[in-house]
């Protein structure tokens, strides 16, 4: 093969010209890549960027994230899902803090609370110029498909063997960009359904595209089926406050957060009425949510009163918002039926 047409050379060819300009591509600062690379996990991009610019206004340094208090955190969070990475990204941020600087290998990085193998490769790579691939789902995706690779992605084996080839392909010149332009490709081109092989920089190189198979690619296994349930929740709504009751710490969904409490909640719901429903899905879970609206004559034990004006301040996961939204909704319609609450 002619030098010209080596991977790691047209990949970044194309990268030059093709990336998306993102926020968190503008700086190398390791902080803020960290930041990021914590939030895209399972997160769209289009979602992130505005909690990463809010969250980097807030708190710009490690320092200034380890001496937050975890529910300014998680408020800040709220919306984004999957809060244990907030939780783990707090007590990365006191580590680096106690340690008085960030790790510069990937190795060093693994070392702190909550980074898996991929973030500290993105970071050392990104920041520290350290050869080191990265493997998360869009270059195992782009690297099964220029391998024909046959075995299940999911398998740990066949996800080390992607890992190699991928290392065996990296610039080690350039590695920061040589790993965000293969996640790149897989984001933007190298699509789990319906690839643009037509624009991508490997089409010629791709084993899957010369033996006709790039939709047969990446081999997956069955998924587990989804949960289908039912919930009921109340919407207790006095004198512009609203009743919420604050998780369990020990409960390994959303601890912490305040949400609002179930009609099994409630000593009495003979109050309430049919608000609207919704539906909310949490990883294999598919929720279908009922929401019933009110007033109570007494606060129900564990419960507390909020300003409802104010929940943007608390840690409140997404069901809890979708339902206040649902009544901001119907009072925006002018109901009188509901008019009093």
């Amino acid at each position: 093969m002619r030098n010209s047409r080596r991977p790691a050379q047209l990949l970044l060819r194309w990268y030059a010209s093709a990336r998306r300009d993102l926020p968190w591509r503008r700086t190398r600062d390791p902080w803020c890549v960290l930041v990021s690379e914590i939030m895209l996990q399972q997160t769209r991009v289009s979602t992130v960027i505005p909690y990463y610019e809010r969250f980097l206004a807030r708190f710009p340094t490690p320092e200034s994230l380890a001496a937050a208090p975890e529910d300014e955190l998680l408020a800040l969070w709220s919306g984004l899902g999957y809060y244990s990475r907030a939780r783990n990204l707090k007590r990365a941020a006191e580590a680096i803090t106690a340690q008085g600087g960030f790790p510069e290998t990937a190795e060093a990085w693994r070392q702190l609370p909550g980074i898996g193998g991929y973030t500290a490769a993105a970071v050392a790579s990104i920041c520290f110029h350290e050869p080191c691939a990265v493997l998360d789902g869009n270059v195992a995706r782009v690297m099964a498909r220029f391998t024909a690779e046959p075995g299940d992605i999911a398998s740990p084996g066949v996800r080390l063997r992607l890992k190699e080839r991928a290392q065996a392909l990296l610039d080690p010149r350039r590695p920061g960009d040589f790993n965000q332009a293969v996640m790149e490709l897989g984001a933007t081109l190298c699509l789990p359904r319906q690839p643009k092989c037509l624009l991508c920089p490997w089409r010629d190189l791709c084993q899957a595209h010369q033996r006709g198979i790039v939709d047969q690619l990446p081999v997956k296994a069955p998924r587990r089926q989804p949960e289908r349930l039912e919930l009921q929740l109340a919407l207790i709504v006095d004198q512009g406050r609203l009743l919420l009751r604050r998780r369990d710490g020990d409960e390994r969904r959303l601890a912490g957060f305040w949400e609002l409490p179930s009609l099994e909640d409630l000593p009495s719901s003979r109050a309430l009425r049919p608000l609207g429903r919704f539906r909310h899905s949490i990883t294999h879970n598919h929720f279908e949510v009922e929401v019933w609206y009110g007033r109570l004559r007494r606060r129900p034990k564990g419960c507390h009163w909020h300003e409802l004006d104010r929940i943007d301040s608390l840690p409140v996961g997404a069901m809890t918002r979708k339902a206040v939204a649902l009544l901001q909704r119907v009072h925006s319609q002018k109901s009188p039926q509901f008019g009093t609450a």
